[in-house]
């Protein structure tokens, strides 16, 4: 097989590549040149949303491939009739590649197909050899024979010589027609009985609609339902799972019941939660995922360029310190982020649920935050925000980790044909700066809100804009020699810088301290009342969940902060005070008053014209209306390479002078690209630097 890494090179400079046009020319004549692969003169799309699933003319498949690229990793064109390459194996104790030529009947079969896409496989790596215990060096554990017997029954006849049906075909239509005419279950499995009777007598058709349900269950990734106190006070979880009233607030756990009504008692409210372990175990089921996750022990960093969470030291760290679990590469290292949001109509009454979605870092740069490895772990119900009563839903994750981390599970590694105990640990969180309080218990708000200088914080309360404020906390990060320390003028008037960085706590001495401080108190609604020292001495709210993890203490960094969140935060900022945009600059009438009270700025200050009105002098930092218009003029008529952005021209309202609607991506491109462009020529020079650098 030639060099193909064309592929994943489509674009330079948001143009695209001679090569990879070149290559995508060659590809066609390829697919074409094959009889098999034509149907109606139409071929598969191999590009990222078609997935060859779809059969499209010849110009629609170069113009997908152009505009939206190969799906990732299709170096070897299996699926277009080119054989199988067999890739090296990187570790394990099997240096048996897997080589075979694909089996015409992965791309016949679409019940064969239906298995594959439901445990995240390609089919295009498979035949029966791979599946066959014979020649598998130890056998695969009973989850993995699960999905193998299931793998056969898409090839496996309803009756010996039956050529249309196979038994799993056969069950997904039965199961479909039961849906779509809405059978009762009496009706389908009579309708079955019927049917088996008109069958020969070897046929091995489901026998009812238990039996029905039982065969496809190895398909899907069930979930546990688990009822939750309507005040989120606690979980009817573990011990107390069978508790009717909640412990604290004594709210009743179901709704209340006609007594004439027949059925079971209706939960108040239901947390729905997704057990991690089937999809980890899952990802081993693949041969091709198995090698990728695998990824990050074999990776190497070019120049030190952090590309991957594994080139970071907090990863490094947490191998050194635990050698038995970092010995197997293929334990896996999990992030977490979880955010609000509202599944309905804005305009509608305020309700927040919370996903919690957790990412496997195993993979490579190009897979591991992509959507198939973002595995949804439950879904935390509204209307409101669970606040710090978070870790109440967390419990049965957290026990699962633990679980995850002192013993593992048995899981079958198909690419190395063996089975080995697959452990997990957590790494991190990822969030915004609100979440961040709800999950690390430290909370977020007032003074002390900086989780790094803690009580140590020198922030404060503005007299006129009533905000807390962190102006002039950042001096004493600097080195000790540094200019700025010594510049009473340029920050907090008259104050010069002499105190060394902070240094930083072990996660020993953070278990420690906050173990002092919220003993008893765990985010339960029996600990409303503050805990002593509040805002004073700490911002302790609870003692995190996570801190039961027995690692948790040992990593370096256990709580991450959402850059996107931050940047677009950033951007509204800069981007309007600097428009001068009413109601949305921050360069407001209290702003100045608290420059004049703070900080050394005399042409900030108010001023008062012959009529005695006080007015704002203008800032060297805003633009004048003329100036407003050429920028967003310029904005309208902008336009970006296939992929790079979104029509940021459609956000821009010039009768209004604004700008509106744009997305975190969108202002992660106006800062990083246009915004020097966009006001260097209006700008001071130490202005326009200073909002480059950013």
């Amino acid at each position: 097989m030639d060099d193909r890494s064309w592929m994943y090179g489509r674009l330079m400079d948001g143009r695209l590549r001679p090569e990879y046009i070149t290559g995508v020319r060659r590809f066609i004549n390829f697919a074409f040149s094959i009889d098999k692969n034509i149907s109606g003169g139409k071929i598969r799309c191999p590009c990222v949303r078609c997935k060859n699933q779809k059969f499209l003319k010849e110009d629609d498949v170069c113009k997908h491939l152009l505009t939206k690229g190969f799906l990732p990793c299709y170096e070897n064109w299996t699926v277009h009739g080119e054989p199988y390459v067999a890739q090296p194996i990187l570790a394990g104790p099997s240096s048996v590649g897997i080589s075979h030529v694909v089996n015409d009947v992965c791309l016949q079969n679409p019940y064969r197909n239906l298995v594959m896409d439901a445990m995240g496989v390609g089919d295009a790596y498979y035949n029966d050899n791979v599946f066959s215990p014979v020649v598998a060096e130890e056998l695969p554990n009973l989850e993995a024979t699960k999905f193998f017997q299931l793998l056969k029954a898409a090839e496996e006849p309803l009756w010996d010589g039956c050529t249309k049906q196979s038994k799993l075909s056969a069950c997904v239509q039965l199961l479909n027609m039961k849906s779509t005419l809405n059978l009762t279950q009496t009706a389908f499995n009579k309708f079955i009985d019927f049917t088996k009777s008109c069958m020969p007598n070897d046929e091995n058709l489901v026998s009812n609609f238990y039996d029905a349900k039982k065969f496809m269950r190895p398909l899907g990734l069930g979930y546990e339902k688990y009822d939750v106190c309507p005040n989120y006070c606690m979980l009817y979880y573990g011990v107390d799972a069978m508790k009717i009233n909640c412990d604290f607030c004594g709210s009743s756990r179901y709704k209340p019941k006609n007594p004439t009504s027949k059925g079971s008692n209706k939960a108040e409210k239901q947390l729905r939660y997704f057990p991690l372990t089937p999809r980890l175990q899952r990802l081993f089921m693949s041969p091709y995922h198995a090698k990728d996750m695998t990824w990050h022990h074999f990776h190497t960093s070019d120049n030190g360029v952090m590309v991957h969470p594994s080139d970071g030291e907090a990863w490094k760290e947490f191998n050194r310190v635990h050698l038995s679990f970092a010995s197997d590469p293929r334990n896996v290292r999990l992030g977490l982020c979880t955010d609000g949001f509202c599944p309905f109509d804005m305009s509608s009454n305020t309700y927040s649920c919370w996903p919690v979605i957790v990412t496997v870092y195993n993979l490579p740069l190009w897979k591991c935050m992509t959507r198939p490895f973002m595995f949804l772990t439950m879904m935390i119900p509204g209307p409101k925000n669970p606040g710090k009563k978070l870790d109440i839903f967390l419990r049965p994750l957290i026990d699962e980790l633990k679980n995850l981390w002192s013993v593992g599970v048995e899981t079958y590694d198909v690419y190395r044909k063996e089975n080995f105990q697959l452990r997990a640990a957590l790494m991190w969180t990822i969030s915004d700066f609100p979440a961040y309080g709800m999950l690390s218990g430290w909370s977020t708000h007032g003074n002390l809100s900086c989780p790094y200088c803690m009580e140590h914080s020198k922030a404060f309360r503005l007299k006129n804009g009533g905000k807390t404020t962190f102006f002039d906390c950042h001096r004493r990060f600097l080195p000790m020699n540094h200019p700025y320390r010594c510049q009473s003028d340029k920050f907090l008037k008259g104050v010069i810088e002499r105190l060394p960085p902070l240094p930083r706590p072990s996660g020993l001495e953070m278990l420690n301290e906050v173990s002092k401080y919220t003993e008893g108190h765990n985010g339960s609604s029996s600990c409303n009342d503050k805990i002593p020292g509040f805002g004073v001495k700490h911002n302790w709210v609870k003692k995190s969940i996570f801190w039961e993890l027995p690692y948790w203490h040992t990593n370096l960094i256990r709580h991450n902060l959402d850059v996107m969140h931050i940047e677009k935060n950033v951007f509204d900022n800069i981007f309007y005070t600097v428009m001068d945009c009413p109601n949305r600059s921050k360069d407001n009438l209290k702003a100045r008053l608290d420059i004049q009270l703070y900080c050394k700025k005399p042409n900030l200050h108010l001023q008062q014209d012959m009529s005695g009105r006080v007015y704002k002098p203008k800032g060297t930092y805003c633009l004048h209306k003329k100036q407003q218009q050429e920028v967003l003029s310029w904005l309208k008529e902008l336009s970006f390479p296939d992929g790079y952005a979104s029509s940021i021209s459609r956000c821009v309202k010039e009768a209004q002078c604004k700008v509106s609607g744009m997305k975190s991506h969108d202002c992660h491109v106006f800062i990083q690209r246009l915004l020097p462009t966009a006001f260097r020529p209006y700008l001071p020079r130490p202005l326009w630097e200073a909002l480059t650098e950013l």
